[in-house]
């Protein structure tokens, strides 16, 4: 039999993955309390034992997102460890593909929620956006190192891959994976056309 604990952690997951569907579908925003409470079968007072309010809540569901794109980078560096340079943006746009399908309305909420109506929601996207931004510039760095290359202006270029990535994934939410294919054709082509304007060349032998 379930604990107390349990029973209350059961409860706040499912207060999560009700106002993630919920806000997939007319955006977080634009929900109330009693909405969330609702969908989620409970009432408004027991919505209170776990979140102060739908701000709270809100960034809990930043905390959802800031995991799930931990585990695109942890899995796109995985694949580029022993992948040829020409192999590489094609196998870290296929895992980006799949992040899209599996969490689908992280990020719909990602995308819709960067202009927000709750401050400290809006800045907490912002900011892991930024991370992320970061640490995939410190992955551009870390992989033309070990390949013997030189990267200029690799800040600029994981900005403009991300800003990039996310557009057209955009467009791929609403379209059935069969029909992804030329998306991502599109995308490893485009993210391919920033490495190179980022001056990626051999470095001279000594």
């Amino acid at each position: 039999m379930d604990t107390r604990a349990e029973q209350k952690l059961k409860t706040r997951r499912k207060l999560i993955e009700v106002a993630l569907e919920l806000s997939s579908k007319k955006g977080f925003s634009s929900l109330s309390l009693r909405e969330v409470a609702q969908a989620a079968e409970l009432t408004p007072a027991a919505f209170y034992r776990h979140f102060r309010d739908m701000e709270e809540l809100g960034l809990s569901l930043v905390d959802e997102i800031a995991v799930s794109l931990r585990r695109l980078l942890r899995n796109a560096r995985k694949s580029s460890e022993d992948a040829k340079r020409s192999d590489m943006t094609v196998f870290s746009i296929e895992i980006f593909m799949k992040y899209l399908n599996d969490n689908a309305n992280l990020f719909r909420l990602l995308l819709g929620e960067r202009q927000g109506a709750f401050d400290s929601f809006r800045k907490a996207i912002h900011s892991e956006i930024d991370l992320f931004v970061s640490e995939l510039t410190e992955d551009l760095e870390r992989i033309s190192q070990s390949r013997g290359e030189e990267i200029r202006h690799a800040a600029y270029a994981a900005e403009a891959i991300v800003a990039v990535v996310f557009t057209v994934g955009a467009e791929a939410l609403d379209l059935p994976k069969h029909k992804q294919k030329s998306l991502s054709i599109r995308l490893v082509e485009e993210v391919n056309m920033i490495l190179r304007g980022a001056k990626i060349s051999s470095r001279p032998k000594k």
